[in-house]
């Protein structure tokens, strides 16, 4: 059982004073976005409500889907857009203004950031992720964490765990082995928590492995406080609770929203009838106080009003800074102001800037990209509509609107084409069915390249798209979802005011059928396969060589950057210290977001080609050179061993890639890494290879295989002509070397020569297994 929470030093235990009744209805909300009170101890309610790009703060009485309006906030970029910017202080002072808009509105705690890994590019909630990389998402993630929280607003760091898809979503089990589980699906979620103690992580709706995660003491309790020491409180996702008394045993302190009472008697009667121990209600609503004791001090942080401005301006720095520019043949871009351009697409005035669910934001103002580009240019601005994204549109009102992009398109020196996904294809609730374009705006594409070649593509969209017509356009941007200042931020970079820095955190595949859970995705009778295993994004597309539209980490630049040799040493702590140095060889300032992979040729156990462990950028002027710096922590080099059910680093000569993307390699050095001793017991069905491997027991296991077996090359002269002896040995139980004392008998009576009878060896073996496995001889350190 939990132990009850212990108040701090001189403290009274307000738990203590609490009846039944009371402890149980703190630990479940009153209402969709408050927690209970209880007056006559002077308990208030607090208010939780939804980010995590923007504050959704809506009246009593809202919903959970985004349905109903709230108060307008600044909508900063989701964090598809965020992410790419690569950028832990940009995060950070977006956290900031977060908690800044929170902390005015009289808002506890604010539910993000999400983190979870992008399996799939059909989840219809991928655009509030950051990465198919955990590295990426757990850095960014606590960013985001410590920005919000350093305002005394409250973050939920969710959806934990391995909640990858939209589909099912209430009841679906993540069937996933355990290292995936451990390197991929959990790993970003432990760096957030090790780093920033959010105050709150939120549970999914899933299961995992069978197991729902509202009620996984394994998952909420074992992995989350045991090992990672998480000290804040655990919410429930709205709605994921599917049984309140095992849920509060595992460690869900919190249910979320209010069920009117009913799941409180539950546990109330639980505790009564002797099922549920009351220690464990007790530390579920002390951590219930510890939330509201924190809410109580950070108020009133921030006073308002809100500047309005200068969120927004920031909203339009981090909306530049999430722009990649996947191509730009011939230097189309940046465009000259006096440039006559044709802007087409139905996106450029009606922009789509952000997901449809629970992180609606209502903005406080709305920049359109056709106006601000009307803003920065000198010169002609031409518009079409070029296509309607409402259902409806008949065939002669999509050719008609085609028809005038197309003319529009001839009379103009560049075409900038917004294209993209409508809202509705893409939203919490339910997954995309494939990640295609619709067919009228690539119909549009294809005609308006044939009027004027020199175009380019704008991209509007929360998830991953194929990019077919990638080889026929010479510019393309990846826009993603850049928020309500996404217009102003797209002008900015169109026109070289900003120089475009985003690299991609997800690879964009040629075609869905490539992807790695194309197969498993999403499941059947409530099961998803993980089948990929470790192989998730990159990972996937490095290990098997295959062709992409743009691998993981590319991004493009105005200018150019030239990278020199890069070293690598292990520092004191054990972590690697990487240092290259970058410079900038072209006619702008510009900034690039160097990332260092590694790798371990040859290692004892499956690994990636290489995966991603730091990141930096630098900004440096034209001509300027800097060293950059780099840490690669130790922790981060680990795989789960499942058979020690631990992390272990493995030892040995590290390859230490330091590249502009997973597939442009700048410079790579090796450094040798001392391995974590790891001796696992013994049993009669370790192998030879394995025990031999022994340091204890090895030594011993060869006297015994050579007293067996005599000469190596006797025993290998009963052997077929070019049979490795030694090497089909390697996989032989220690239990069954009995048998092979014939081997090494001359008269085939079967004793084994000096080494004694098949009933000696099992007896050597016993001892052997006995002497490996004496206290002190085994485990890792």
């Amino acid at each position: 059982m939990t132990a009850t929470t212990t108040p701090a030093a001189g403290r009274p235990d307000p738990v203590r004073d609490l009846t039944l009744t009371e402890k149980a209805s703190l630990t479940s909300g009153a209402s969709f976005w408050r927690t209970k009170a209880v007056e006559r101890h002077g308990i208030p309610s607090i208010m939780l409500t939804d980010g995590p790009h923007g504050l959704r703060k809506q009246q009593e009485g809202g919903d959970h889907l985004g349905l109903g309006g709230s108060v307008p906030a600044t909508c900063f970029p989701p964090a598809v857009g965020l992410g790419s910017s690569w950028d832990a202080d940009l995060a950070r002072r977006v956290g900031e203004a977060l908690g800044t808009e929170a902390s005015i509105e009289d808002v506890a705690v604010l539910l993000g950031p999400g983190i979870n890994i992008k399996r799939s590019p059909l989840c219809g909630r991928n655009f509030e992720y950051l990465s198919e990389d955990p590295v990426v998402s757990g850095v960014l993630g606590a960013a985001l964490v410590k920005g919000i929280q350093s305002k005394g607003v409250g973050t939920s760091l969710k959806h934990y765990a391995a909640n990858n898809q939209e589909d099912d979503r209430l009841r679906a089990s993540s069937d996933v082995d355990p290292r995936p589980l451990r390197e991929i699906y959990l790993r970003g979620f432990q760096r957030v928590v090790q780093d920033a103690q959010p105050w709150t992580v939120m549970c999914s709706y899933n299961r995992i492995n069978g197991v729902y995660a509202s009620e996984d003491p394994w998952l909420l309790t074992s992995v989350l406080r045991d090992e990672w020491g998480f000290r804040g409180l655990v919410v429930s996702d709205w709605g994921a609770v599917n049984d309140r008394v095992k849920a509060v045993a595992a460690g869900l302190d919190l249910e979320m929203p209010s069920s009117n009472g009913v799941t409180d008697a539950l546990i109330v009667a639980a505790v009564e009838d002797g099922t549920l121990d009351e220690s464990v209600v007790d530390t579920a609503a002390g951590r219930v106080l510890d939330l509201v004791r924190k809410a109580r001090a950070g108020a009133g942080a921030v006073e308002g009003p809100l500047d309005v401005d200068a969120h927004h301006a920031l909203a339009r720095e981090a909306g530049g800074r999430s722009i990649v520019l996947l191509k730009n043949d011939g230097a189309l871009l940046p465009l000259a102001r006096d440039t006559r351009i044709a802007v087409i697409g139905e996106f450029a005035g009606k922009p789509r800037y952000q997901g449809a669910g629970s992180s609606l934001i209502n903005p406080t103002r709305l920049d359109n990209a056709l106006d601000e580009i009307r803003a920065l240019s000198t010169g002609t601005v031409l518009h079409a509509r070029g296509f309607a994204s409402a259902r409806g549109t008949t065939d002669a009102e999509a050719a008609a609107l085609r028809e005038e992009a197309v003319a529009t398109a001839a009379g103009a020196d560049v075409v900038v084409l917004f294209l993209g996904l409508p809202a509705r294809l893409e939203s919490e609730g339910y997954d995309r069915e494939d990640i295609d374009l619709p067919a009228v705006q690539t119909e549009l594409l294809d005609a308006v390249l044939d009027a004027n070649p020199d175009t380019v593509v704008v991209l509007s969209n929360g998830g991953v798209v194929a990019l077919p017509f990638a080889d026929r356009v010479p510019a393309i941007l990846e826009g993603w979802l850049l928020g309500q200042a996404g217009g102003g931020a797209t002008a900015d970079v169109l026109f070289g005011e900003v120089n475009p820095s985003g690299k991609l955190t997800e690879t964009i595949p040629l075609r869905l059928e490539d992807t790695p859970a194309f197969l498993d995705f999403p499941g059947e009778f409530s099961h998803v396969r993980y089948g990929e295993g470790l192989f998730v994004g990159y990972r996937w597309y490095d290990a098997r060589r295959m062709a992409v539209a743009f691998p993981f980490g590319h991004g493009l630049s105005y200018t150019t950057f030239a990278y020199g040799a890069a070293s690598a040493a292990v520092n004191a702590a054990g972590d690697i210290d990487v240092t290259v140095t970058v410079t900038n060889t072209g006619d702008r300032e510009g900034r690039e977001v160097v990332q260092v992979y590694t790798a371990l040729p040859g290692g004892g156990v499956q690994r990636p080609v290489r995966e991603l462990k730091a990141f930096a950028s630098v900004n440096l002027a034209p001509g300027e050179a800097r060293e950059i710096a780099l840490t690669v922590r130790r922790e981060d080099l680990a795989y789960w061993d499942i058979r020690a059910d631990r992390w272990v680093v493995e030892g040995g000569a590290y390859a230490v890639d330091v590249a502009a993307s997973s597939r442009d390699i700048r410079s790579t050095t090796t450094v040798e890494v001392a391995g974590d001793r790891l001796v696992l017991p013994l049993s009669r069905t370790s192998t030879l290879g394995e025990a031999l491997r022994h340091p204890v027991a090895g030594p011993v296991l060869q006297t015994t295989l050579d007293q067996m077996l005599g000469s190596a090359d006797a025993a290998a002269s009963v052997m077929p002509e070019g049979v490795d002896f030694s090497k089909m040995l390697e996989s032989f139980p220690i239990g069954r070397l009995g048998m092979l004392a014939a081997l090494g008998d001359g008269d085939g009576d079967g004793d084994g020569g000096e080494g004694g009878g098949g009933g000696d060896v099992a007896d050597r073996i016993d001892g052997l297994i006995a002497i490996a496995n004496a206290p002190g001889q085994h485990g890792a350190s």
